[in-house]
């Protein structure tokens, strides 16, 4: 089964990331899913959707755990009964899990020139930082601003709250994999530790609680 990363950032945290190869026949296979999680898999129209639920019960059980320790909340949040943290994410053939004992979130997103023509929905304070960089730098640089943004949302899940006019994304070099992010909701600021790989045309970005 094709466990494609593991990166350990502390002994509290770690990502899983996941190639999807298989049939979602072979991933089906020694899963035992909750009703309501079998339920939702029963109505998801796209193959490539299911894969991506399925290639996520693989992760939690390399991690010791089973669909039946995952819940969600009425934001759609996951949690996991022992009360360790965490957040899912699936793009096309790939998907990923962070685990911790802090607040965190993941996301991983196809590299596409599409994000240019909807950067405007989901940048404001970054776009001078965008619009400094070389042209054929900026699909990568959006798809990390965006897969930051994702990951914070995930992370704050909380109603009401606004990629553009709420969640900010420091400036950073492509060759340091590492940024800062804030949120700024309801006259309170909170800032993010941010980190990013880029792999096979692939970003994936998780945020952290900001270690000063």
């Amino acid at each position: 089964m094709p466990l494609y990363k593991t990166i350990t950032i502390d002994q509290d945290t770690k990502v899983l990331i996941w190639k999807i190869e298989e049939s979602f026949e072979q991933l089906s296979e020694g899963i035992n899913l909750t009703e309501h999680c079998q339920n939702r898999v029963n109505r998801m129209k796209s193959d490539i959707h299911k894969r991506g639920f399925m290639s996520v019960r693989h992760l939690l059980a390399k991690v010791g755990y089973t669909d039946h320790d995952l819940f969600y909340d009425d934001f759609g949040k996951p949690h996991l009964k022992d009360g360790m943290q965490i957040s899912i994410t699936h793009s096309f053939e790939f998907s990923g899990i962070i685990i911790s004992t802090k607040e965190i979130g993941i996301d991983i997103e196809k590299q596409r020139d599409k994000i240019k023509k909807i950067a405007h929905k989901f940048i404001t304070t970054e776009v001078p930082f965008v619009e400094s960089q070389k042209e054929e730098d900026k699909v990568r640089i959006l798809t990390v601003i965006w897969g930051a943004k994702e990951s914070l949302y995930k992370l704050y899940a909380t109603a009401g709250l606004s990629f553009e006019q709420h969640v900010h994304i420091d400036a950073f070099d492509l060759n340091v994999p590492f940024t800062i992010g804030s949120i700024k909701y309801k006259d309170v600021l909170s800032h993010y530790d941010i980190s990013y790989l880029e792999f096979e045309g692939f970003t994936c970005v998780y945020a952290l609680p900001y270690a000063s």
